[in-house]
């Protein structure tokens, strides 16, 4: 099996509060990413959408898949693994975000395996998971630029 990495740093020109909110809930995160997403079990703490939380992708043509966040920390980081369907494996995904200077700098890495032994397999996932995801930052990051 080969292992996938993928690395996204983007650059906000909006405070991290902001950008946090934006991309750690679940229901607007599928919206940066087009991607039907909803919450299916709410975290026990004090934001619904952090540690514990689960939330359900369902991405045609593949079948339905669900994450868990494992680490929410406010304003600085969110983890998050496939605890549910999907055809990869040792999924991690991980949102670091940076404040300087009122922008919000993201770190977005996500690493993950394919079930199936398929040489070519992981890296058409690679290309599945990472462009979306990059589209869809680089859309809200051109929403708040104050200079477009």
């Amino acid at each position: 099996m080969s292992k996938q990495h993928i690395v996204i740093t983007q650059l906000f020109n909006a405070p991290v509060e902001i950008i946090f909110n934006l991309l750690t809930d679940h229901e607007s995160f599928g919206r940066v990413i087009n991607t039907k997403i909803r919450r299916v079990v709410d975290s026990k703490g004090e934001n619904k959408n952090g540690l514990g939380s689960v939330r359900r992708a369902d991405i045609f043509p593949l079948p339905g898949f669900e994450e868990t966040v494992i680490t929410f920390d406010p304003n600085h980081l969110m983890e998050y693994m496939i605890t549910k369907g999907s055809p990869i494996k040792n999924h991690k995904g991980q949102m670091e975000f940076f404040s300087d200077n009122g922008k919000t700098r993201l770190k977005y890495i996500v690493d993950f395996e394919p079930k199936l032994p398929f040489l070519f397999l992981g890296t058409v996932l690679k290309k599945a998971i990472e462009k979306p995801l990059r589209e869809g930052l680089l859309r809200i990051a051109l929403k708040y630029d104050t200079k477009v």
